[in-house]
């Protein structure tokens, strides 16, 4: 009996540690399946799905660096003012800012008609309504009249849009289109030209102040040519004026007063029909003339790519005699193109770049004559 019992503890024995072996082997089975499915899942892998080994030793390609474009060099640019008319003078390059010609630029001026590109971009930035109709109050013209202000060609009681009248202003400088648009935005051309200052001070015109929006003489309407060369530059950034400051010529819509409309000449060609230089062109300008001012031009014009604003005053003679104004715009635009001409010709494996690229004038001194015997004008 008692061996029968021992065999019988002796068999669970066995039993118990299969038991545990079996446990344990299910334990380690478990625990690779699992160690397993994680190392699959956060593997590295090529497209190929192999185990991409990591090269500690391999270095990272640099990434290519583009190489800017150099930003061309201005041309270098030295003006002569020798047989220059105009007493003050003021040249600006548009793109970089630099004063290429300073010949009293901050002293003070009377501007004239150069006022009415202060009148004109006042006028569009106010202006509701390009279209919007205007009639012209019979009063103002009796005033113009006797000041001896230059005119359009509109009637009293007639009936413009507004563009018509812009147009007015700054092609034949007419007052009785000023005082037009003053009226209907303002209520007076008083309260218009208080807008005109505004806007002045807003430029940062220190040294200019409007009493008329004509420019019509009076000792305390006043400027600089400086000062005319940043509001032009500024007047330039609104397509509408630089589109009307560009024409030479426009033709008003139809009214009863003048069936066939007027057609405006701008001042600046007037005499001169066109104005190309030896390279480029002068785009447009607006011209002035008092007996206290002189003959007056704030100009801006084109050449080898580039926009150049100049503003003269002080400029002998009138409205009858020689422009002597455009002369001298037509002289030192001319330079400049020389100058643009000189650079695009050199050789710099021959030549110095900065000889070639000045000008002692000789080139816009031959272009002036051909344009003083072109149009008849002693020089």
């Amino acid at each position: 009996m008692a061996s029968d019992k021992n065999k019988k503890m002796s068999r669970r024995k066995r039993k118990r540690k299969i038991l545990v072996v079996m446990q344990t082997a299910v334990i380690v089975l478990a625990a690779g399946l699992i160690g397993t499915t994680i190392y699959m899942v956060n593997r590295p892998s090529g497209e190929d799905g192999n185990t991409i080994q990591k090269e500690d030793s391999q270095t990272p390609t640099p990434t290519p660096t583009a190489t800017p474009t150099p930003t061309p060099t201005p041309i270098p640019i030295t003006i002569s003012t020798e047989g220059m008319y105009s007493s003050n003078a003021y040249l600006v390059r548009i793109s970089d800012g630099e004063v290429l010609l300073n010949q009293g630029g901050q002293n003070q001026i009377y501007p004239a008609s150069m006022t009415k590109i202060m009148t004109a971009i006042v006028a569009i930035e106010n202006l509701p309504d390009l279209n919007t109709q205007i009639t012209l109050s019979a009063e103002m013209f009796d005033s113009l009249y006797a000041q001896n202000a230059s005119m359009a060609g509109l009637s009293p009681g007639e009936t413009l849009p507004a563009i018509d009248l812009l147009y007015g202003v700054m092609l034949p400088s007419g007052g009785e289109a000023c005082i037009g648009i003053a009226e209907y935005l303002a209520g007076s051309e008083a309260a218009f030209v208080e807008l005109m200052n505004q806007k002045a001070a807003e430029l940062g015109l220190t040294n200019t102040h409007f009493v008329t929006c004509t420019g019509l003489h009076d000792v305390n309407h006043y400027t600089t040519c400086e000062d005319i060369e940043k509001l032009l530059q500024y007047a330039l950034e609104n397509d509408t004026f630089r589109q009307i400051i560009t024409s030479s010529v426009y033709t008003t819509s139809s009214t009863a007063e003048h069936p066939d409309g007027v057609t405006f000449y701008s001042s600046l060609y007037s005499k001169t029909g066109d104005l190309t230089l030896t390279t480029g062109t002068v785009e447009g300008g607006k011209t002035g003339f008092t007996d206290e001012a002189g003959l007056c031009l704030a100009s801006v014009a084109e050449i080898g790519g580039e926009e150049f604003i100049l503003v003269t005053a002080g400029a002998p003679g009138n409205g009858y005699t020689e422009p002597y104004n455009v002369i001298d715009a037509y002289m030192i635009y001319n330079q400049i193109a020389a100058a643009v001409q000189g650079s695009q010709t050199a050789d710099p494996n021959v030549q110095d770049a900065t000889e070639t690229q000045q000008t002692d004038g000789s080139e816009a001194n031959t272009a002036m004559a051909d344009f003083t015997e072109q149009y008849g004008w002693a020089v």
